[in-house]
């Protein structure tokens, strides 16, 4: 009788893994006529309650033109991975083709991130964290920063949600509910890549500090380099943390990037690798660079790391960084790299000059 109970539950704890299983399982498409999706809406038309903020340069017109355009696609052709990112930077649609590619989704929202330019010269701040703070209340919409007031309808959390629910309604055939709760009151966070360039991939960094996500994909960044922020305990694990930059970046040569990426921990999970003189999986490393020719225009390396028009191709006419975009999005994030020490080279506090490592503070 004790061997059936035992056997009993242990039938019904495979039944139950499996049926948690198939939940979390992505869900097949069903369309009759398999495409490549793209849409648009504006932010204020699918939440009535979002405005606009013209004290930090966020308004919904600017020349007469809509300027809270939102993005999204999705590849019914592709086999999907249920794994929605959601890209904090100008639309990219030769970065969206890709990602559609491997079979993820794929928005860009518009939501309150033109603050930098007003206070983006005031950082730190007292505590080390003033554009950290600000960064986080543009994502959740909610209190953490006494200069900024954005509300939850104008942050990115909510902006996302409201755009994934209009996408569930708008296009079916693609399958957006598989990014809600049940409830369809939040989005699965454990099912979204946050990801950005520049002062997007510095948010994309800062939000997954606060809230976990599947990835974090950092293209050119992440910056915020005189701040802490980056120390702090964080929801997403390191080894989630991916990121790409060129070593003709400002804000590498600065020693932006690479400082932030030892303090998010990322020296854990491998060495810093030149893609251009290695092979995938690049020692399962999560710091990459190329030194790729872009003309010793530190401008056009910024922005080459990124598929569109300042990457580089070779003279086929191809991209060739084709296989580190995949790798970015796609590789499993438990195959990680051997650690390495803190690397003396690397500068950890900008505003003396120090390489002592840094300290989180609360």
């Amino acid at each position: 009788m004790k061997r059936m109970r035992t056997l009993t539950a242990a039938v019904l704890l495979m039944a139950s893994q499996a049926m948690l299983h198939a939940a979390d399982a992505p869900p097949a498409f069903n369309d009759p006529k398999p495409q490549r999706y793209e849409l648009t809406a504006r932010a204020s038309q699918i939440d009535p309650r979002a405005k606009p903020h013209p004290e930090i340069d966020f308004v919904f017109e600017k020349a007469g033109k809509p300027a809270d355009i939102e993005n999204a696609s999705v590849d019914t052709r592709v086999k999907p991975q249920g794994k929605l990112v959601i890209w904090l930077m100008g639309h990219s649609a030769p970065l969206f083709e890709r990602v559609n590619s491997y079979g993820l989704h794929a928005i860009r929202v518009h939501y309150a991130n033109g603050w930098f330019g007003k206070f983006g010269n005031m950082s730190p701040g007292d505590d080390g964290k003033l554009l950290g703070k600000i960064r986080l209340e543009a994502a959740t919409g909610e209190d953490f920063s006494p200069v900024v007031n954005i509300p939850e309808p104008d942050g990115m959390m909510e902006r996302a949600l409201q755009f994934v629910k209009w996408l569930g309604k708008e296009n079916p055939p693609g399958r957006w509910e598989h990014f809600l709760t049940n409830d369809k009151q939040a989005l699965r966070w454990d099912r979204v890549i946050i990801s950005g360039s520049s002062h997007g991939s510095t948010t994309s960094a800062r939000f997954a500090k606060h809230q976990r996500v599947d990835r974090v994909v950092m293209f050119c960044g992440p910056r915020d380099q005189l701040e802490t922020w980056q120390a702090l305990p964080s929801a997403t694990p390191a080894n989630r943390f991916f990121a790409f930059s060129h070593v003709l970046d400002g804000g590498w040569t600065g020693h932006h990037y690479d400082r932030s990426w030892e303090l998010l921990g990322l020296h854990q999970f491998g060495p810093i690798v030149n893609v251009d003189k290695a092979a995938p999986p690049y020692g399962n490393s999560r710091r990459l660079i190329t030194d790729a020719d872009v003309k010793n225009d530190a401008r056009r390396a910024h922005s080459s790391v990124v598929p569109g028009g300042a990457a580089v191709k070779d003279a086929s006419g191809k991209f060739i960084h084709e296989a580190v975009w995949r790798y970015l999005f796609t590789h499993p994030v438990e195959q990680v790299g051997k650690p390495v020490p803190h690397d003396p080279n690397c500068p950890m506090d900008l505003r003396s000059g120090s390489k002592t490592p840094a300290k989180a503070t609360k």
